[in-house]
């Protein structure tokens, strides 16, 4: 009898830390709580800086809003093609991070104003002879996965990609530049501001972007489809910020990589 009642508590005793846990988890998840997903290697709107901090140009306006609206800021790092799935269980609040709006998104979520002009370009070895669109034919070119410039290379823009040899999906840009560098690819298709990025870090003198563009477009905050109400806070807070200087001050950090010139005025 004693063994059962000792076995008996420990499972009680396991309940009670297993529903301590999930409480603990949801108590970030609240009415005060602003948790931004992010891909934290998509520079320069979210990404690990060299202090192992989460930073970024997104990252800053998020930050922002949630000092002017009392609420504690989490940055919350995701798997781009896990983004769906943690927004609809409420892992986080909404996917912020140079997010697109494109035709094939524009009614999976509640989106905010476009805040960003954007477009999908080609980034390649300066050596490469690779100097247009036309030139990738029969090339091996890479993107990211659930990426912008994977839905257009695959929609409205899918003879382009028809030439290519093959057009492969990558987790992230880093990988994406370490195939280019080493050979395994010849081209790495992706949003403008981030090769920008990208380019600098890796070496103005090695890589260039094509004038080319695939696609252009724009970016929003993605909340949940139907949750308004955290929309408009967001939104008016952000509408205040752009009117007020403040906007274009965070942007001042990211100059180098073409943020503050692509900036969406009122």
């Amino acid at each position: 009898m004693i063994k059962k009642v000792g076995i008996l508590l420990g499972v009680l005793v396991l309940a009670i830390v297993a529903v301590s846990m999930v409480s603990a988890e949801n108590s970030a998840n609240d009415d005060n709580t602003l948790i931004v997903g992010f891909d934290a290697e998509f520079p320069p709107y979210g990404y690990k800086a060299d202090n192992g901090s989460y930073t970024g140009f997104d990252l800053d306006l998020a930050q922002e809003v949630c000092k002017r609206n009392n609420w504690t800021f989490k940055a919350q790092p995701i798997d781009w093609d896990a983004k769906d799935s943690e927004l609809s269980s409420g892992t986080i609040d909404c996917i912020w991070n140079g997010f697109s709006i494109t035709d094939e998104r524009k009614d999976k979520y509640t989106w905010s104003k476009p805040y960003i002009d954007n477009k999908q370009v080609i980034v390649v070895k300066s050596d490469s002879g690779i100097n247009k669109l036309a030139d990738l034919k029969a090339k091996h070119v890479e993107t990211q996965k659930d990426s912008s410039a994977l839905s257009a290379l695959q929609g409205d823009n899918k003879t382009i990609a028809d030439t290519f040899t093959d057009l492969v999906q990558i987790a992230d840009y880093n990988t994406a530049f370490n195939d280019l560098q080493s050979g395994a690819c010849d081209a790495v298709a992706m949003d403008y501001n981030t090769a920008k990025f990208q380019v600098k870090e890796h070496g103005a003198d090695q890589y260039k972007i094509l004038d080319e563009q695939i696609t252009s477009e724009e970016y929003g905050i993605g909340f949940k489809l139907g949750n308004d109400a955290l929309k408009d806070k967001v939104q008016t807070t952000l509408d205040e910020m752009q009117k007020d200087g403040t906007t274009a001050k965070l942007a001042e950090k990211y100059a180098d990589y073409g943020v503050p010139e692509s900036l969406i005025s009122e």
